[in-house]
């Protein structure tokens, strides 16, 4: 008896030396699953042992440990190992049953699907398992049979349902109960009472177990989370999320390619190394002859026709004598830039002054002009009034919430804002002033609600630029928008 013990004993010592092996295997760099890294839980248990079968039964005790790891958040593998002793009487029959088990469960958790916390306070559970048992009759009698009962090992199902309390992040108290249900002809000689010799009696025998248990979660609380079936599962998500705001500020400044431009405005985000760049990250060829600044010898030289330029930006076949510019091409050059920067009679207008015009930026679901901006709209107004033959495009603009349908008239009404403000303040003509609105399109930003896109820009009108009619529904009641 004594060898089959120690064997069921060190059946279940390598069972939870497997459970600990796994779990400490497991790659605790991803923390950030959708299943991360988590303690197993340790628990001691005790309770009352007894036996519904042929003969009336009394409560005994009995007593055990498990070892119980979660594989996602619904399911959990445990390992029981339970010492007991059980009677029963009736009058004319009675026994005493010493019984040792092991048995593998199952665990499914019923409210793991509840999302409204992020750690359960309570947590319910239904268990199928199946393992092998060793029990004896020191003494027993019935109606004409006296004397000593001893049987080997024999299967056993069993099925438990419990509910567990969380007291911290490392302890929690349950409450449980198990029914075990031999298989074979042993099924019907746990109470030592049978029909006849090796007939069964109606009713099978079936072993109950109730029991208290103190649960305690190992493993480090720093790497490892509680036991799944404690924890929401959007957890995680919603951990990531809260770590994306708190860095958004540092990832809306990256600048990854180190031009002094960030990546949310940058057109060319692998500028190369050491390049010249635009306001808009792209790199620079002053010259135009295919060769970018930070590697043209000749960055501000104009290649004529028929000039070749080698890999320096060097002309290998300069015209007309070559040696070097002359003055009539320096002036030839600097009245070529000079029409691109000059307004015309019709209003057309080059690059630099399109620049340098500043923009305007609104807050959530506002046109109202900023007082910081009033100081804008002035310097504005002075440049128009020395510069009588401009015409300025001023043209709104919202971020991407609210529906297209009140952004587009929350965009008017932005432009709108501003050429009143101009012609009313500062004498600007209204007829200088041609209004046109975007709506929620050509964001500034990738960002569904950021303020650079809640803005009114400026540029110089061409000759085609005409003012916009107000949207369809401008009149009409409106919704939410931004």
């Amino acid at each position: 008896m004594k060898k089959r013990i120690l064997l069921l004993v060190l059946l279940a010592t390598f069972s939870l030396g497997s459970l600990i092996s796994q779990e400490s295997e497991e790659n605790i760099k991803e923390a950030k699953a959708a299943t991360p890294p988590n303690m197993f839980e340790l628990s001691p248990h005790g309770g009352a042992l007894f036996i519904t079968g042929d003969v009336d039964p009394q409560f005994g005790w009995a007593a055990g440990l498990s070892v119980r790891k979660a594989t996602d958040y619904l399911f959990s593998l445990r390992l029981d190992v339970l010492y007991g002793q059980a009677k029963g009487e009736d009058g004319i029959r009675q026994f005493e049953n010493n019984w040792l088990s092991a048995t593998a469960f199952g665990v499914f958790s019923l409210n793991s699907l509840r999302f409204n916390k992020p750690v359960r306070k309570t947590n319910i559970y239904a268990m199928v398992g199946a393992g092998a048992n060793y029990f004896e009759l020191p003494s027993y009698q019935n109606e004409d049979t006296r004397g000593m009962l001893e049987r080997e090992f024999a299967p056993h199902a069993t099925l438990g349902a419990g509910i567990a309390f969380r007291v911290s992040p490392r302890i929690n108290i349950g409450i449980e109960h198990q029914a075990s249900l031999l298989f074979g002809r042993r099924s019907d000689l746990v109470d030592g009472s049978e029909l006849e010799k090796g007939i069964r009696t109606p009713f099978r025998d079936i072993v109950n177990y109730s029991n208290l248990r103190v649960n305690i979660n190992i493993g480090n609380k720093q790497r490892k989370a509680e036991p799944l079936y404690w924890i929401n599962p959007l957890q995680v998500v919603l951990d990531d999320i809260q770590d994306l705001k708190e860095n958004q500020s540092n990832i809306a400044l990256e600048d990854n390619d180190g031009d002094g431009v960030i990546d949310q405005l940058d057109k060319e985000p692998n500028t190369a190394p050491g390049a010249l760049v635009d306001t808009k990250g792209r790199t620079l060829d002053s010259d135009r002859d295919g060769v970018p600044d930070h590697l043209d010898r000749e960055p501000y030289y104009t290649p004529r026709e028929g000039e070749i330029v080698n890999s320096e930006g060097v002309v290998e076949n300069p015209v007309a004598g070559g040696g070097g510019v002359t003055e009539d091409r320096v002036r030839e050059l600097i009245d070529e830039a000079l029409e691109d920067y000059q307004p015309s009679a019709g209003g057309a207008a080059g690059g630099i002054t399109d620049l340098f015009l500043p923009m305007l930026h609104f807050g959530i679901n506002s046109a109202t002009i900023k007082y910081s901006d009033y100081g804008t709209l002035a310097s504005i107004a002075r440049v128009m009034k020395s510069n009588p033959e401009v015409r300025l495009v001023v043209k709104g603009y919202t971020d991407q919430t609210g529906s297209e349908t009140y952004n587009a008239v929350l965009s008017y009404e932005r432009a709108n804002e501003v050429i009143d403000h101009l012609a009313n303040n500062h004498g600007i003509g209204r007829g200088r002033l041609v209004l046109q609105y975007g709506g929620q399109d050509d964001a500034l930003v990738p960002s569904t609600s950021s303020y650079m896109n809640r803005r009114v820009e400026f540029s110089v009108a061409r000759p085609d630029d005409v003012e916009m009619d107000p949207p369809p529904n401008y009149n009409q009641s409106k919704g939410d928008g931004y």
